[in-house]
């Protein structure tokens, strides 16, 4: 996540945003997660699969890795090209979907037909557009940012789009991210552009330094252009908050002795408040239970986040829950709790009301929340095998049932991916230099993604 360093303009109308409660109920819902393995809600919603099931899936996914492979070969230059590719891929990706992750039809509809396949997509072509400086890397990051909001706007009964704001407020991530980790860039100009971007935010007409500064600041304008801040202060509210808990993890980071209860709320107030800055693109008013779920859903997503970064952040020096308890005992227990956290997140899902649908329009809603839910505890699951050196053998072996596919399969292709992660970023941009009404590039296996 982009560090949104700095202080808002003084006086800002718009810096106080209440997520103390919400944070005090995550802080409480945490004490309260078991932490036993395995641990019973490692199984609710799954189902085991047999040694022969999984060897099943293994080919499945081998025929679909087959798929990516010879369209790898031969990047698509033409619009009917692209169409052809994408029209195998899907094909592909709906069989994989079917045979080996026990996609519905109704679940599949939703993310080819209701909308989340074309999000990434158009997000990419708009960055290219208007000519945002991203990779695709970047793109992919962002995306998953825009997947979030746009989720959010289906569970508040929102129609599904990348809204102006959501695109831009994506976009902050890896434009902010590119430019304070760049080693061109000294400590002072870091430091500089976080007083300065924290005032920007805060509504203060500040000048940028210089281009990287002027693509982000012109970021903050679409958001401004959709949502007036006159109108719409919660939307600048949820911003400075993601600003404010960003800032507040930076001098964490940086402070020696902090404990675990510290650590945690840090890391719970900047999950729950980059999700709740979504929840707020999202829908025009929150009810309490609507911001109720943004923020826990967002802490979730945070400690889920920081088990899949484990070596990254352990080779840069950043401290998680995850990086404090590796190396000094298997990280078990940490992953069951955090898998009956997430659970928590569910039930508060669940609780959402029912949302309007008018025009005879569609209700996705079911099916996201069993995608959500699913997700929840796959990539808990899948990171637990990726990182095996961190569990212990027999914790291993509990959940690898739970998978459709072996950890060591998963670790073998995912590594054979990576070998190809050039040849796969053309395919992309080959699909991303079409035009607004070609079709969007095909949905892939976040497995195969890269972070």
């Amino acid at each position: 996540m982009a560090v949104f360093a700095g202080t808002p303009a003084a006086g800002s109308a718009y810096y106080l945003f209440p997520v103390t409660d919400l944070l005090d109920e995550a802080i409480a819902l945490w004490q309260k997660c078991p932490s036993e393995l395995p641990g019973p809600g490692w199984a609710a919603g799954n189902r085991a699969f047999s040694p022969e099931e999984q060897s099943f899936h293994e080919r499945e996914f081998d025929r679909f890795l087959q798929s990516i492979q010879a369209e790898l070969n031969g990047i698509p230059c033409t619009r009917p090209e692209r169409a052809a590719a994408q029209a195998r891929l899907t094909s592909a990706f709906v069989r994989l979907a079917g045979a080996g992750l026990h996609l519905t039809d109704r679940h599949l509809r939703l993310l080819i037909d209701g909308g989340f396949s074309a999000i990434g997509t158009e997000l990419g072509r708009k960055a290219r557009r208007l000519n945002v400086p991203a990779s695709v890397a970047d793109i992919l990051q962002a995306s998953r940012n825009a997947w979030t909001a746009c989720g959010l706007q289906l569970l508040y009964g929102q129609p599904m789009r990348l809204t102006p704001s959501i695109f831009a407020y994506s976009m902050l991530y890896p434009a902010t991210d590119n430019y304070l980790d760049s080693a061109s860039v000294s400590r002072a100009e870091k430091v500089g552009f976080g007083v300065r971007f924290g005032r920007r935010l805060g509504g203060d007409g500040v000048a940028p330094a210089n281009a990287q500064e002027t693509d982000i600041w012109r970021l903050v304008s679409m958001i401004e252009e959709e949502h007036p801040r006159g109108e719409r202060a919660h939307v600048y509210a949820g911003l400075l908050e993601i600003h404010r808990a960003q800032q507040e993890n930076l001098r964490f980071q940086n402070s020696a002795g902090s404990g675990g209860n510290a650590l945690l709320r840090s890391s719970f107030r900047k999950g729950g408040a980059s999700v709740m800055a979504d929840a707020c693109l999202a829908a025009p008013r929150l009810d309490e239970q609507a911001r109720r779920f943004a923020f826990l859903w967002g802490a979730f997503l945070q400690l889920a986040d920081d088990l899949q970064d484990l070596r990254e952040d352990r080779a840069s020096g950043a401290l998680t829950l995850f990086t404090a308890a590796a190396g000094r005992e298997p990280l078990d227990a940490l992953t069951v709790r955090t898998l009956h956290f997430g659970m928590g997140a569910m039930r508060a899902m669940d609780g959402l009301p029912q949302a309007p649908r008018t025009n005879g329009e569609e209700d996705w809603s079911g099916a996201l929340k069993d995608l959500i839910r699913a997700s929840s505890r796959s990539v808990l699951i899948r990171s637990a095998g990726e990182l095996e050196e961190f569990y212990s053998p027999a914790f291993l072996a509990a959940v690898e049932q739970y998978s459709p596919c072996r950890f060591a399969f998963l670790r073998e292709r995912r590594q054979q991916m990576a070998r190809r992660r050039a040849a796969t970023a053309r395919l992309f941009e080959a699909f991303l230099a079409g035009d607004d009404d070609e079709p969007a590039f095909p949905l892939l296996p976040s497995s195969l993604l890269p972070r």
